[in-house]
């Protein structure tokens, strides 16, 4: 079945930008070509041009020179404010208005284009429910009233809105907690699954490049392009000294988050997966029965909510707050570097969600553990063959 793809082409042609007042250009004639539907991220040292060369796509920051179309569309020869309403923009710091609600920012882009009451209404349950945050819980919050990722997540919605073919992202997930940063990052995934979009993608992370990127364009000053190839390639074959410096050590381990969660074999034979409406007691005698030590309550989504230990059963009236909340969690999307700090992180089985953060199966330190053995057998006679 051929994919859905909802992303349009870029192509930049021989793009400058001169600042007034300085002797060379912050981006010297930059050529290429982005293809529909894909992420390709924009990986450089700090002050070499990437956000500079990102920004000239929507044209936050005018292009001296040069041709930038979208669908075959010359950006240049658009209106400015109707071009930016047709691609998506996510910042570092979320950049949502304060003072609106949650539901209020995510609908900005579908009020200005003068969407009816009701489309803009389902369209921002619509986008709430697909980065993960429940409307009926979050739509009247305040940004304020959120976590960091909770921020960024609202930040996406909200340049997903109006449905615009491009996405563009600045380091979207750079001010968030590691661990919040990997399941930001699984969302985003997940979400291109579904929706297919171009997404540009500016970091200085090498490893969120890598996890991310369909293509990785390594960019030196003035945005020359050192290499510009998928991450298999750019890991096992660096063009220059640069592009290694920025490969680093370990090479061979980053090759762990070329491996997804959906790769091995996860499974979900370690435990009982319960609804918080199930009776504590005929839980109990479930797990005895089976000899279980844990089991995983879901929600009426079958998102998963809190691990319960048989012990804590005895004196349970219900399952709706016994034992503790699910912490780290990863997705059919994660790698299995994602996958090893929830492990850890959890102190056992780190669980694995679907498209919709509903619950698919657990995945174990033995699992991954297994498969970075088999990766160094496979590095070590690949390098004896040499």
């Amino acid at each position: 079945m051929a994919e859905t793809v909802s992303g349009a082409e870029i192509q930049l042609e021989n793009v400058t930008k001169r600042y007034p007042g300085t002797g060379e250009p912050a981006v010297k004639d930059f050529n290429m070509t982005i293809p529909a539907g894909k992420i390709v991220i924009f990986v450089g040292p700090s002050g070499c041009g990437k956000t500079t060369t990102m920004r000239m796509i929507n044209r936050l920051i005018e292009p001296t020179s040069g041709t930038i179309t979208i669908g075959g569309e010359d950006t240049l020869k658009l209106n400015a404010d109707a071009l930016r309403r047709k691609v998506g923009y996510a910042i570092q710091q979320a950049g949502l208005f304060p003072h609106f609600t949650v539901a209020q920012n995510i609908a900005v882009v579908p009020g200005l284009l003068d969407w009816e009451k009701k489309k803009i209404g389902d369209r921002v349950d619509e986008m709430m429910d697909l980065v993960g945050l429940d409307p009926s819980v979050y739509r009247d919050r305040f940004p304020r009233q959120l976590s960091g990722g909770q921020q960024q997540r609202v930040g996406v919605a909200r340049a997903l809105a109006a449905d615009p073919p491009v996405l563009l992202m600045d380091e979207p997930f750079g001010a968030v907690d590691p661990i919040t940063r990997g399941n930001l990052q699984d969302e985003l995934l997940r979400l291109q699954l579904e929706l297919r979009k171009t997404i540009v993608f500016v970091t200085h992370d090498f490893d969120e490049a890598v996890k991310l990127g369909d293509k990785i364009a390594v960019l030196g000053d003035q945005s020359t392009i050192q290499q510009f190839d998928t991450p298999e390639a750019i890991l096992a074959n660096p063009a220059n000294d640069m592009v290694a410096g920025f490969v680093g050590a370990g090479a061979s381990l980053k090759q762990l988050t070329l491996l997804r969660v959906r790769d091995v074999n996860y499974h979900d034979n370690a435990l009982t997966v319960v609804a918080p409406d199930s009776s504590p007691a005929e839980l109990r005698k479930q797990m005895s029965e089976q000899g279980k030590t844990y089991a995983l309550v879901l929600d009426a989504r079958r998102r998963p909510q809190r691990w319960v230990h048989v012990r804590d059963l005895s004196t349970a009236s219900s399952l709706a707050t016994v034992g503790r909340p699910v912490g780290d969690n990863v997705s059919t999307q994660s790698t299995l570097q994602d996958a090893l700090e929830a492990i850890l992180s959890e102190g056992g089985n780190a669980v694995v969600t679907g498209s919709r953060g509903e619950y698919v199966g657990t995945i174990d330190i033995e699992t991954v553990t297994n498969t970075i053995q088999q990766l160094r057998d496979e590095h070590d006679a690949g390098s004896a063959a040499s």
